[in-house]
């Protein structure tokens, strides 16, 4: 058996197609769905992300805004920054690029985030309804997920959905978000994570597998099960003296011995990380949509 790749870059961008007619209903209104981006300091991954999001903005016809400020920025001014962004008209989504410096506490800086402009569904408000499953800003990468699943026929209902990580951007609302009475949901879900024991047991009983532990090629072929379905989250640099980079991107999940053995596959590049842009522009856009309908 060979899988057949999940192709996340056509899914995200039939994603970003849909909504174009969302994007001129609002612009009929005199309303430009805007993002604003806060970047600290210099980090390039952070800054790869950062241009990657306004380039999605551009190609949709998004107002987008980045603030850069250097890691030497006080908490106090990062807030003062927030409130800000929060009152300004022309801005509907906030994002706080992470990782932050160590001394900036990420949770005080994600609550001053109006809920209503938290377009990484990270505020507690969000978390909350998003546990309710009453909808609302879900976060960006799990969303994502759900939507490369639902775009492949891939039915959760009454699987067992093995979950490798336990993070709060990707590992808890991903449960969360297949955990409930739904449709494209209704999953029996097991996370695993550092102090799991016997994990390749676990993950051998997995229909679906979602990777998301940050270990490159963690997940090997002889841990899972013939005819799994495996979502890659992870991105990593590992060596590769024969690159002109010097480098390559592998995900969590060892790609050729998993291939021989699973259904389908996301790849890494090319899987869940085009799927987290497409999600950020459609949180934007419904977060206009939400603000502009209180007014």
């Amino acid at each position: 058996m060979s899988a057949q790749l999940i192709d996340g870059k056509q899914i995200a961008q039939s994603i970003k197609n849909n909504l174009k007619g969302r994007i001129s209903a609002l612009k009929e209104k005199g309303i430009t769905p805007g993002l604003a981006a806060v970047l600290v300091g210099d980090n390039p991954a952070s800054q790869t992300y950062v241009n990657s999001k306004v380039k999605a903005c551009e190609k949709l016809g998004l107002f987008s805004k980045v603030i850069k400020r250097p890691a030497n920025i006080d908490q106090y001014e990062l807030i003062q920054i927030i409130n800000e962004l929060n009152n300004n008209d022309k801005i509907h989504g906030i994002l706080v690029q992470s990782p932050l410096p160590s001394d900036i506490d990420e949770l005080t800086i994600t609550l001053n985030i109006k809920p209503e402009k938290d377009v990484d569904g990270f505020h507690p408000y969000n978390v909350g309804i998003m546990l309710l499953g009453r909808g609302g800003l879900l976060p960006c990468t799990p969303h994502g997920i759900m939507k490369l699943l639902e775009y492949s026929n891939i039915d959760p209902s009454g699987k067992e959905v093995v979950i490798v990580g336990r993070s709060n951007i990707v590992g808890k609302p991903i449960a969360a978000m297949l955990l409930q009475k739904a449709k494209n949901a209704n999953a029996t879900i097991t996370v695993v994570h550092s102090r799991s024991q016997n994990i390749p047991e676990i993950t051998k009983r997995a229909d679906i597998l979602i990777a998301a532990i940050g270990q490159p090629e963690f997940i090997k072929g002889g841990m899972v099960k013939d005819g799994v379905v495996i979502i890659d989250v992870g991105i990593n640099r590992i060596e590769a003296p024969e690159t002109n980079k010097g480098y390559r991107l592998v995900g969590d999940v060892e790609f050729d011995s998993c291939f021989e053995k699973a259904s389908y596959i996301t790849p890494v590049p090319g899987g869940v990380g085009p799927m987290t842009i497409a999600m950020l522009m459609e949180n934007t856009v419904k977060a206009a949509e939400l603000i502009s309908s209180s007014l």
